[in-house]
C-alpha cells in the first residue's frame, strides 16, 4: 500500500462573483493517497488485510485501522469517488502525520501515478487537455464525474447523445512498450508521440503520458485490441506497444459490445 502527498491547489481564479473568501492554506495541510491492490474494492468499513504492494511493510495496525475513520482532531480518510481501486484519499494537517501511516509505508508520488497509468486513467489538466478532451473518450462517465440526468452544461446535449448511442470510437487505455524481443522499455517514449497502425500504417492514436514502460494512450478502439505487436510509434518503429484491457471497463465499452449495441 502506498501513501504519498499530493500537492495543494489554490483555488481564488474559481471563486468568480461568489461572496467568499478563499485562503491557501498549502502550507499547513496536504492530501494524502493511500492505495495498494488490497484496498480495491474495500468499504470504509471493511478490516485491510495486510497489503502487499508499493510502500507497504510490516503487519496491519488495527488501532491505525479504527482510526481510519477519523482522529482526535477530525480528520478523515475518504474513499476516493473515481474507482476503488484508487483506495482512500484524505486532507490532514501538514505538521501531523495521518492514522495508518508509517515511516515504511510512505512511498514517492511517481509510484502512485505508474499505478493510475496501469489502471488505465487520468487526472489534471496535462493530461485530460483543457478545451480539448472529449469526456466520453477519456472515460470520466466511469469516474464519476459525468452526470446525464441534471445541467446544463457547455456539450451537454453532444455528450448525452453520444453517451445514449453507446459507440465510441476511441478511448484513452493503458499501454507497455516492448521491444522486439517483448521486453519492457524504459524510458523511451514522449507524450504526444504518434501511435500507428503496423497493418494499415494509419495512424490510430496518440500518447499523452508516459513514464517509464508505462503511458496512456488515446486510441481507436477497433485497432487498440488487435494481437500483440499490432501497433507502434511513428520514427521508432522498433517499439511495440501493448494496450492492456482495463479490469474496472464495463463490457459494453469494448468494440464488439459497440458494435452489437448499435446494431440495435
Amino acid at each position: 500500500m502506498g501513501m504519498m502527498m499530493l500537492q495543494n491547489m489554490y483555488f481564488v481564479r474559481y471563486r468568480l462573483r461568489s461572496k467568499v473568501d478563499i485562503e491557501n492554506v498549502g502550507d499547513y495541510f496536504s492530501c494524502w493517497q493511500r492505495f495498494g491492490r488490497d484496498l480495491e474494492g474495500k468499504s470504509s468499513s471493511q478490516e485491510e488485510p495486510e497489503a502487499g504492494s508499493v510502500g507497504w511493510g510490516g503487519t496491519v495496525d488495527q488501532s491505525g485501522v479504527s482510526s481510519s475513520e477519523g482522529t482526535n482532531i477530525g480528520w478523515n480518510w475518504h474513499k476516493d469517488p473515481r474507482l476503488a481501486c484508487l483506495g482512500y484519499r484524505g486532507i490532514f494537517p501538514s505538521s501531523a502525520i495521518p492514522p495508518l501511516v508509517e515511516e515504511d509505508k510512505e512511498t514517492d508520488e511517481g509510484n502512485f501515478l505508474l499505478w493510475r497509468l496501469e489502471k488505465g486513467f487520468a487526472e489534471g489538466s496535462a493530461e485530460i487537455p483543457k478545451g480539448e478532451a472529449i469526456p466520453l473518450e477519456y472515460n470520466l462517465a466511469g469516474l464519476n464525474a459525468v452526470s446525464f440526468d441534471k445541467g446544463c452544461y457547455i456539450g451537454q446535449e453532444l455528450i448525452a447523445r453520444t453517451h445514449h448511442r453507446g459507440v465510441i470510437r476511441k478511448r484513452l487505455i493503458p499501454i507497455w512498450f516492448l521491444n522486439s524481443s517483448g521486453k519492457e522499455v524504459e524510458q523511451q517514449v514522449s507524450p504526444g508521440s504518434e501511435v500507428i497502425d503496423t497493418a494499415s500504417k494509419r495512424k490510430a492514436g496518440i500518447v499523452t503520458t508516459a513514464l517509464g514502460s508505462r503511458g496512456l494512450a488515446l486510441v481507436r478502439l477497433e485497432e487498440a485490441f488487435k494481437e500483440t505487436g499490432s501497433l507502434t510509434l511513428t520514427g521508432q518503429e522498433d517499439i511495440k506497444i501493448e494496450a492492456i484491457r482495463p479490469k474496472w471497463w464495463p463490457s459494453e465499452w469494448f468494440p464488439d459490445q459497440q458494435q452489437k449495441t448499435a446494431a440495435a
